[in-house]
């Protein structure tokens, strides 16, 4: 991952490949932002000039590159768009300058180190600069060549490096605020890049038993207690939900338990992840053009394994535990038929309308035996339903819960996290299109509104009296189309963040 530092030096005598400057968008062209103070000085005032001739506006996530002026020891000056121009007195949006490091690092890829120069009112902005750059800065290139190849290449100039090394000029390395939030920053971003790579990595190799190996191998890493429920111990316990979507694939099926414990905390949290780890639809096979990035639909695993890492390494003073409910779903002479009927973890049974509608199955599962627990809230993370990327699209999640005020909570941490999420209802009316004749109630209900009609499922699921959140996260949690701001293509680690978020306010007594 890109090394982060602090820098009080000058930008003209900082050796870097690069100076990176904010660009605002301003009415009457673009401005340079604070921070690039002597940059601008070196052009003699005209920066924003320049930059305009060369056709640059201070939109959001632009990029212009342009030779440093004399005497600067980097040799490339990069601005980077900051979107609208803030009111006086009115610091950046964090958002807008998290996207424009981000940004900048990937425009930056094969650089040994570069200088940002971006506005740093206070030690929150520098954490904030911090995460975009390493955000930004990643890439997956594990199944491209050899470790060995792939080094030999890129010296030789055949290809392109992630960002070495990242000074933020105007940081000030022995403030402890300034300290806490690069840390705070290199430790959530290191953990969401290890969701992105679990994301993007191929399903031949990373099945629910390959899953539960990598999740063992962190725990004991970050002191966190770990355990596995293999075939035989779910059949053990009656988790049918699992074991009823895992039962058509060579693969079997697992559940993890993550736990952090903290001496001084005083709240509890369970987050609960979706880890479908390749999902052909089973019997209700997905037709052609939608198995292509099925390898994404453990995204909501992921998210709660990097969570739970992460609340480990920042030593924060709340319980998390996380459940990773594992499974391949495929179709075999083996696997779950529509119609079939599955007694749950909780004693529910549930009618297979359809064997798509898998993920909600697993977490029931998952669901049940966080309750047991009885933690103080319960979130759970998925791929779940298209339906929510038809409402929602592609960049924004939606949040469904049983307590109007966690919801909103959970909207807030998400909001200031930089993830896009939206509350959604959980109509009453639509329960009754689960009715089963069969069973206690079917996996599938309605066709329109089949986001909320997932939601209203899972709800079912949750202890009575425990406070509960679905992230429904089908549509951001993986970029199918070009890379924008610190977002790559393929995984993205959505949900990430509003976890680690939700369990810092839980730490503070301050979650509503």
């Amino acid at each position: 991952m890109t090394a982060l530092t602090l820098s009080t030096a000058a930008a003209p005598g900082l050796r870097a490949d690069a100076i990176v400057i904010g660009v605002a968008k301003g009415a009457g062209g673009p401005s340079v932002a604070p921070g690039a103070e002597a940059v601008d000085k070196a052009y003699d005032g005209r920066l924003a000039g320049v930059l305009e001739t060369l056709g640059a506006s201070g939109a959001e996530g632009e990029v212009t590159k342009l030779p440093a002026p004399a005497g600067f020891k980097a040799p490339v000056v990069v601005a980077v768009g900051l979107g609208a121009e803030p009111e006086k007195e009115a610091g950046f949006d964090a958002e807008a300058l998290r996207r424009a490091a981000g940004a900048a690092a990937r425009a930056l890829a094969g650089a040994k180190k570069a200088a940002f120069a971006l506005p740093l009112a206070e030690a929150a902005d520098a954490g904030v600069v911090a995460e975009g750059v390493l955000l930004g800065a990643y890439s997956f290139d594990a199944y491209k060549e050899s470790a060995k190849e792939a080094k030999g290449a890129r010296a030789k100039g055949n290809g392109k490096a992630p960002l070495a090394e990242a000074a933020l000029l105007g940081g000030k390395p022995r403030d402890k605020a300034y300290k806490a939030a690069i840390e705070r920053a290199a430790a959530v971003a290191e953990e969401l890049n290890r969701a992105r790579d679990l994301v993007n990595t191929p399903p031949n190799d990373l099945n629910p038993e390959a899953f539960a190996a990598v999740a063992q191998a962190a725990a004991k890493e970050h002191g966190i207690k770990v355990q596995v429920l293999d075939e035989k111990a779910l059949t053990k316990g009656g988790y049918g939900g699992i074991l009823g979507v895992g039962a058509g694939s060579a693969s079997g099926p697992r559940l993890v338990k993550l736990s952090y414990t903290s001496p001084k905390a005083k709240k509890s949290l369970a987050f609960v992840g979706k880890g479908i780890t390749y999902d052909s639809g089973g019997i209700s096979l997905k037709p052609a053009g939608h198995n292509e990035t099925m390898k994404c639909d453990m995204a909501g695993a992921a998210a709660v394994f990097a969570a739970v890492v992460a609340a480990a390494r920042l030593g924060l003073e709340v319980n998390v535990t996380g459940w990773l409910a594992l499974a391949e779903n495929m179709p075999s002479g083996s696997a779950t038929r529509p119609g079939d009927v599955l007694r749950m973890y909780s004693g529910k049974t549930v009618e297979v309308l359809n064997t798509d509608a898998e993920g909600r199955l697993v977490l029931a599962d998952a669901l049940w035996a966080a309750s047991q627990e009885k933690p103080d809230a319960i979130i759970d993370v998925a791929t779940l339903t298209g339906a929510m990327m038809l409402a929602l699209g592609s960049r924004t999640y939606g949040i469904m819960a049983n307590d109007d005020a966690f919801r909103s909570a959970v909207h807030e941490a998400a909001e200031e996290s930089g993830e896009p999420a939206w509350p959604m209802p959980l109509p009453e009316h639509l329960r009754k299109g689960m009715d089963s004749p069969t069973a206690d109630i079917a996996n599938m209900g309605e066709r329109m509104g089949g986001g909320l009609v997932a939601g209203l499922f899972l709800r079912e699921f949750v202890g009575e009296g425990i406070t509960w959140a679905h992230l429904d996260i089908a549509g951001p949690a993986f970029n199918e189309g070009g890379p924008f701001g610190y977002t790559p293509k393929g995984g993205t680690g959505t949900a990430v963040r509003t976890l680690v978020r939700v369990a810092e306010l839980a730490a503070a007594g301050e979650l509503g």
